[in-house]
């Protein structure tokens, strides 16, 4: 056999072994390519943004390095990014968070009428009077110059049907005396969703500050599975986009996103919807 003295001149840039791809689980693909060339040759075609991945036609040239060596030969190393199944979207990457944040006593969903379903044993917080949540009446309290009206635990109105509260003014109702918030409990959720469409990222943008009952924003669905499908309550939706941030990855856009869930609900007239 004889001996080769000559090998590729490597003219134009050559696959070499190696080649790595993954998914994030999502649905976002990354890969990584490395090329060999002569340090003269034109490597446009490997490193051009864009470009398209020699083992996976989906992902497209997103940044690359180059090490030249004694020999004056160049090593590519070309990072490729894309949408696995050639789709316009991943699936959104979520993470959620429940706690607890001070409201004004007022927005308590106990406050004057007792709320069925939420776990609240006793009487209303501050009741009605002997009327009712449309037209509350509340007895005056004597001594008091303007007269002062008062509901159960000390509850303080202006006026007899109600209107504006004065705060928990009888000292011998030692849970609420002064008391002027609660805790209530918040839910926010953040998500992360990769994207091909630049039309989802303005879409997106255009949402924020409005509402949705179903977790649908943009026409993608931002919420998980297994929180549920309808996010109403008495006809108003619970869920907000809150806030969207968009960068370049790639050909493909990063969006990341935060929705609030209002267990009362956003009212209509002020919060339109998505």
């Amino acid at each position: 056999m004889a001996i080769v003295k000559n090998g590729n001149a490597l003219t134009t840039p050559v696959q070499q072994p190696g080649a790595k791809i993954s998914d994030d689980g999502y649905g976002l693909l990354t890969a990584t390519v490395i090329w060999k060339a002569d340090a003269a040759a034109a490597l446009g075609s490997v490193v051009n943004r864009g470009s398209t991945c020699p083992i996976n036609a989906n992902c497209s040239a997103h940044r690359y390095s180059i090490v030249y060596d004694a020999l004056n030969i160049a090593t590519l190393t070309v990072d490729y990014v894309g949408i696995d199944g050639g789709v316009a979207y991943t699936d959104p990457q979520i993470t959620g968070s429940q706690g607890l944040t001070s409201e004004h006593i007022t927005t308590h969903p106990n406050f004057f009428e007792t709320a069925s379903g939420l776990g609240f044993t006793g009487a209303p917080i501050a009741g009605v009077g002997t009327g009712s949540i449309a037209t509350p009446n509340y007895p005056a309290v004597p001594g008091t110059d303007p007269v002062e009206y008062s509901g159960n635990n000390g509850a303080t109105f202006e006026i007899a049907k109600g209107r504006k509260f004065l705060g928990f003014k009888k000292a011998e109702f030692k849970d609420f005396y002064g008391k002027t918030n609660y805790l209530a409990p918040q839910c926010s959720l953040s998500g992360v969703i990769y994207t091909s469409s630049s039309s989802f990222v303005n879409n997106m943008r255009g949402a924020v500050g409005k509402t949705s009952g179903t977790g649908t924003f943009a026409g993608r669905n931002l919420v998980p599975d297994y929180m549920g499908t309808s996010f109403t309550i008495s006809s108003k939706n619970q869920l907000l986009l809150a806030q969207v941030s968009f960068e370049d990855f790639g050909l493909l856009y990063k969006v990341q996103y935060e929705l609030r869930f209002n267990r009362e609900g956003y009212v209509a007239s002020v919060y339109a919807g998505a």
